[in-house]
């Protein structure tokens, strides 16, 4: 199983692509880690740096529609090569949701109330995030506070999670 914990990387814009994820003119390398040095890479967004702003960062959060255009896996294993295996969001494009989880990685969804207070409370710090997956939970440190949230996720995703992804998944099921 993958971890999902630690610092956070906070993406304030909703709607961010598959394409700014991960640029097209990349899905020709043979490997995922090969991927790796463009994550992000095209994001638009004021004051963030991709060579500099992912180092030390393995969670993400952001606003709504993260993960929205084309459906490549390539978006999830640029995340995962570069330790991002937890995005929380309002909410996901399906495709890119289901193909986190296919992967062992998490795609949360938060209402918007507290995405705003995580952005409010914790953007701007150096923050951290810790996820109990038993009581299905962030909680988040920095800037001198704390808070924790609560989040669903659906019992075969948290198979999928528990077990590294689906390949694996199905290694042991059949």
């Amino acid at each position: 199983m993958k971890e999902f914990n630690g610092k956070i990387l906070f993406l304030d814009r909703s709607d961010i692509n598959t394409d700014e994820i991960i640029p097209a003119k990349y899905l020709t390398e043979a490997t995922k880690a090969a991927l790796k040095p463009y994550c992000l890479e095209d994001l638009i967004l004021e004051g963030f740096d991709s060579k500099r702003d992912l180092a030390g960062k393995s969670v993400i959060v952001t606003r709504a529609n993260f993960g929205c255009g084309s459906s490549r896996e390539h978006a999830p294993w640029v995340l995962e090569c570069n330790g991002f295996n937890l995005v929380i969001a309002e909410n996901f494009a399906r495709i890119f949701r289901q193909n986190m989880y296919n992967c062992g990685m998490i795609a949360a969804e938060l209402p918007a109330e507290k995405i705003d207070e995580m952005f409010r409370l914790f953007a701007g710090t150096d923050a951290e995030l810790v996820t109990d997956l038993e009581k299905k939970t962030f909680t988040v440190t920095g800037g001198g506070k704390t808070r924790t949230y609560d989040f669903t996720i659906g019992s075969f995703d948290l198979e999928l999670v528990k077990a590294g992804g689906w390949v694996a998944y199905a290694d042991k099921k059949y």
